[in-house]
Order: structure tokens, then sequence, then C-alpha cells
């Protein structure tokens, strides 16, 4: 079976850990992709993600004790890793690939 790149989920928590850069923290991802994606995220689903994420090597970790954090501790800041960034180019290359497909079966010129 070919490879077919990353799910949807994956895609967003991916995008969702770039844009937060050194704040992301996984309450932070989470807000971030229920604000850009007007959808909430399930606790579960987003942690299964990420666990599915981390095994794949594509995002990578370090605990952290955030700034003006509410609760003691550290927490793990997540990061993307060079092979999550070729990730997010493949399902880029995907998604114009599905794109041009689309518009030919819809008679878009």
């Amino acid at each position: 079976m070919p490879d077919m790149g990353l799910g949807e989920l994956e895609e967003v928590i991916l995008l969702g850990v770039l844009s937060q850069g050194a704040r992301a923290f996984s309450l932070e991802v989470r807000r971030e992709i229920e604000r850009t994606t007007g959808r909430a995220v399930s606790r579960g689903a987003f942690y299964t993600t990420l666990e599915r994420l981390e095994r794949k090597g594509l995002v990578e970790w370090e605990a952290l004790q955030p700034v003006n954090a509410r609760r003691k501790g550290t927490q793990r800041r997540f990061s993307v890793t060079p092979a999550g960034m070729e990730a997010l180019r493949v399902s880029r290359e995907h998604l114009r690939a599905r794109c041009l497909r689309l518009g030919e079966a819809l008679g878009d010129r």
C-alpha cells in the first residue's frame, strides 16, 4: 500500500506546534488548533496523535517549566523534527495533486 502521507489531525497538530514555536506546550497547541480550525479536539485524540507523531519521529519534546505557569513542575514543550517538516512538505504535494484532480473532475480550467 502506498504511503498516504499525514492524516488530517496529524497535519493540524504539526502545524499547531510550528505556529506556537517556543510556546508549543500541549494546552497552547490544542487552543491554537481549536482557534484555527473552529473545531474542538478531544484530549484523548490529541495525545494519542502526539504520541504517534513522536513514534514516527515527526515531533520531539523537552521537559520545561513554562513562564507564568499556573502549576508547578515541568511540562512537555513540543517541536517538529526535520522529518516532520519533510512530512508536511510531502503532505502539501499530496494536497496539490488532489486539488488538481478535483479541479479536472469538476471541469475547472
